[in-house]
């Protein structure tokens, strides 16, 4: 019991890093004043049906491509590792195209919140951990993503800039030890 609670907190803390939901409160609170308003729930529950939706039929959609889970993992914690190297240097790699006129679905739910990056990880992680304990690493990130989005105003001005500052580069060293993790491990499967 002890060992799936260890794994539940490795698929949660992942998750919740990759989302990165604290270290972007600047830009949705930006995003809230741009479009007067964010519609918490319906962003939370378009962001986890298309997480969801990925751990069920991102493997097939792989397979379809002639891709499997340890070749997707690969290139997965390669990306893993440059969305790690941006939090931490703070320097954008992955230059983000979203109009923030469009609504709560773009850019809020896709892609800030369920973006190439969560789901990238989603396959990486399946590639180490069962489905039940992906599901329930989702489940518990949306329910800490639709608290931040009601909580925009307070996260901001109880961290301040310095606070958010610093659990943005927090989490971007822990993506780039999680990054190293899954590419060793699927890795030697690969190599003939």
């Amino acid at each position: 019991m002890n060992l799936r609670l260890d794994e539940l907190l490795t698929v949660t803390f992942t998750l919740f890093a990759v989302i990165d939901i604290v270290g972007s409160v600047p830009l949705l609170i930006g995003l809230k004043k741009k479009m007067g308003g964010i519609r918490e729930l319906r962003a939370t529950l378009i962001s986890g049906g298309l997480m969801v939706l990925f751990l069920l039929t991102g493997e097939r959609f792989l397979g379809i491509l002639g891709l499997d889970v340890k070749s997707f993992a690969v290139g997965g914690s390669i990306v893993i590792f440059i969305l790690g190297l941006e939090m931490v240097l703070g320097h954008e790699f992955f230059k983000s195209e979203g109009d923030p006129k469009s609504g709560t679905v773009v850019p809020i739910a896709f892609p800030l919140i369920a973006g190439s990056g969560t789901l990238t990880t989603i396959i990486s992680l399946q590639a180490n951990y069962d489905i039940w304990l992906m599901l329930a690493g989702i489940l518990i990130n949306l329910v800490i993503v639709y608290l931040v989005l009601r909580s925009l105003n307070f996260i901001a001005r109880m961290l301040g800039p310095a606070g958010l500052l610093a659990v943005r580069k927090f989490f971007g060293v822990v993506l780039l030890a999680i990054a190293v993790k899954i590419f060793a491990t699927n890795v030697g499967g690969l190599i003939r």
